[in-house]
């Protein structure tokens, strides 16, 4: 890092970690005080840590950790779980440093790989630094997920090409201010920032294997996270089910112009149950798997209209003063 941004960072820079916790009372306690020895940045940093609705002990780490001040510590508390990107804005929301980065709470992103990701947007000029792993240390599953859930990405949202979207990721602090504009109940913390700058970046970083328990995300999550993709930030879905619309009723005429040639050519009805229902219960599928993607955009709709929270924050115990 050269002498002029070294200096920059020393004088004004401010650094917050936003870290989701959902059951992560395993590995909460040993991160921030891996953040603690392990940044190195020369600069204030402060941790802001949003408990989402865990169900082990993760509330009394949490606690613990903003007591004891290690580093300068927020604790959020929210009333029950909302998913990671919802805690995520939660953090974003209560974040005062001039760069915000966002990791996970199950220690696969070592701290000294913050302080890379810090510098490397320093240096980059980027608005937001995503990490690219050389090894995942995820199972299959979730290698997959994952994977999926980027190449639905490149397709409906302006995604640049091979571009990975990860959960460690750094931000400038008016790119987090522009993301938290956004109110609605299903958030996609990418999709908003795709909406906000283009000016993006990638860099290399080390992928640990977890530190304890198991991850929280699971193939209903999953499944979550891409309607979340999908629906709320591209209307190509509901283009995509017009031209097979539009497809299944060339393919319901075309049949129809057989059925009447070959009426008029050998002069008896065309014989064939079986297919016409197969035909049958082909249109009638594609129709309820339109009707289906309407509803979820009609019910999110509602849902927003009807003011359904993002989150709903049980208490914060601020690092200021230390008290809830």
């Amino acid at each position: 890092m050269n002498n002029s941004v070294e200096a920059r960072m020393t004088q004004s820079f401010l650094l917050s970690v936003v870290i989701p916790v959902y059951n992560g009372a395993e590995s909460i306690e040993r991160l921030v005080n891996a953040l603690k020895d392990g940044l190195g940045l020369g600069a204030p940093f402060e941790v802001v840590l949003v408990n989402d609705g865990s169900r082990d002990q993760s509330d009394a780490a949490c606690r613990r950790l903003a007591a004891a001040q290690i580093v300068p510590t927020t604790y959020i508390n929210l009333t029950r779980n909302n998913g990671e990107h919802n805690a995520v804005m939660a953090g974003l929301a209560h974040a005062k440093g001039d760069w915000i980065v966002t990791i996970d709470d199950d220690f696969q992103n070592p701290p000294s790989e913050v302080a890379k990701l810090v510098r490397f947007a320093q240096d980059s000029h980027h608005d937001v630094v995503y990490s690219i792993y050389k090894t995942r240390k995820h199972a299959f599953w979730r290698v997959w997920g994952s994977q999926f859930a980027n190449g639905v990405a490149g397709v409906l949202m302006d995604k640049p090409k091979g571009f990975y979207l990860s959960s460690f990721r750094c931000m400038r602090k008016w790119v987090a201010q522009e993301v938290i504009r956004y109110t609605g109940p299903y958030p996609y913390i990418d999709g908003l920032i795709l909406q906000v700058t283009q000016n993006l970046g990638q860099l290399e970083v080390e992928h640990s294997a977890r530190a304890g328990g198991r991850s929280n995300y699971t193939l209903r999550r999953l499944v979550r996270l891409w309607l979340h993709l999908a629906v709320n930030f591209s209307i190509m879905p509901l283009r995509a089910s017009t031209l097979l619309g539009l497809f299944m009723s060339a393919i319901g005429f075309l049949f129809f112009l057989y059925i009447i040639i070959d009426y008029l050519v050998h002069g008896a009805p065309v014989e064939g149950w079986a297919s016409l229902m197969s035909a049958v219960a082909l249109f009638a599928g594609a129709q309820l798997v339109m009707l289906g993607l309407i509803g979820e955009y009609v019910g999110r709709i509602h849902l927003t209209a009807n003011g359904k929270p993002q989150y709903v924050v049980r208490d914060v115990q601020p690092h200021d003063d230390g008290k809830s």
